[in-house]
């Protein structure tokens, strides 16, 4: 299971430097090697500057300038459950303040404003993330323990993944749809940051590493971030209205507590609350319906309905599985889009 790796307490770390020579005694590098690292250079002197640390009060964590505005977008577990927050553009720069602007948990995003000094901030150009190739070199950028100006470097490792991320207090685990996976070291701390191409341009923002299975802890190179196109859409609407008025994901517009049957063992979402006019409530689904599986896949509880509602377009057909009354029965839903 994918572990968060997002907002992060103190951390003192001692630093030991090496030295050498510049051409690394070697006589110079090649110039295939020189021209690459030229690349390197410049794509950081372009992002670098709009990736900028959040510190949220308990914790710290990432973010990314979207706007000239001032409206900079992070992930929703690095803001937490916070309202105001201190941004930092770089170890020289002096603290601005910042408010909460709105959160979409169900993608993990978040978008703060700064309420003064927007004018030195400096938006981040942002990529096409339907057009992610493997092989491409990425560089990940943010402020882990603390740490910032960090970049780590890697490769778009797959794209497509869905991952379950982190939640915050009172909501249930973010499911990522489309992430783009990395080799690129992903610390705590590096949540909220920017995975950047080496054309300069954003494709992701780094959320989550997966976790080892046999011994626990981060599994070495393997990271997630949410893709770009999903970063913008949701940005631009919580900017816009304050809240998701529509999103790519697929919606039941209910509201349902995980159903434990007579055995102690979960067997489906009980729905307490379907909203009017929602995907569920025009299926003739009702409160104390029990949704035991979507489209034959089997949704014993919460987390697993909403990982199935995740490989559903808005608009698609399928057949929800119910018990009503303990008897079994069949509706078909055309879903809807999931909003806040």
């Amino acid at each position: 299971m994918p572990a968060w790796l997002g907002a992060v307490l103190p951390l003192v770390l001692v630093v030991v430097s090496a030295c050498t020579s510049a051409d690394g005694g070697s006589g110079g590098p090649s110039a295939p090697r020189f021209r690459l690292q030229r690349d390197y250079e410049a794509t950081i002197a372009k992002a670098l500057p709009s990736v900028v640390e959040i510190d949220a009060g308990k914790a710290t964590g990432s973010g990314v300038v979207f706007d000239s505005k001032g409206d900079i977008v992070t992930n929703a577990h690095v803001v937490g459950t916070a309202k105001k927050f201190d941004v930092r553009v770089s170890v020289t720069s002096k603290l601005l303040k910042a408010r909460l602007v709105g959160v979409f948990s169900p993608d993990d995003l978040a978008v703060i404003r700064v309420t003064k000094g927007a004018s030195g901030l400096k938006p981040v150009r942002w990529a096409d993330s339907s057009k992610a190739q493997i092989g491409q070199i990425v560089l990940a950028m943010g402020s882990p323990y603390g740490l910032i100006d960090s970049v780590t470097q890697g490769i778009v490792s797959a794209t497509g993944r869905i991952v379950t991320g982190p939640s915050i207090s009172g909501q249930p685990p973010a499911d990522i749809i489309d992430a783009v996976q990395t080799s690129a070291a992903i610390n705590p701390g590096n949540s909220g940051g920017a995975l950047v191409l080496l054309s300069g341009y954003v494709l992701g923002i780094p959320t989550l590493t997966a976790t080892d299975p046999d011994f626990g802890g981060s599994a070495q190179g393997i990271g997630f971030a949410i893709p770009s196109n999903t970063a913008v859409n949701i940005a631009s609407q919580l900017i816009k209205h304050g809240k998701v008025t529509r999103s790519d994901r697929a919606s039941l517009a209910i509201s349902g507590e995980t159903h434990i049957n007579s055995s102690g063992k979960p067997d489906g979402v009980t729905v307490d609350a379907a909203r009017a006019g929602g995907a569920a409530a025009k299926a003739g689904i009702k409160p104390g319906d029990v949704i035991a599986g979507v489209g034959g896949e089997r949704t014993a509880d919460i987390a697993q309905l909403e990982n199935v509602l995740t490989r559903y377009p808005p608009g698609n057909r399928v057949t929800v599985e119910l018990l009503r009354n303990g008897n079994p029965r069949e509706v078909v839903v055309t879903l809807g889009s999931l909003s806040s």
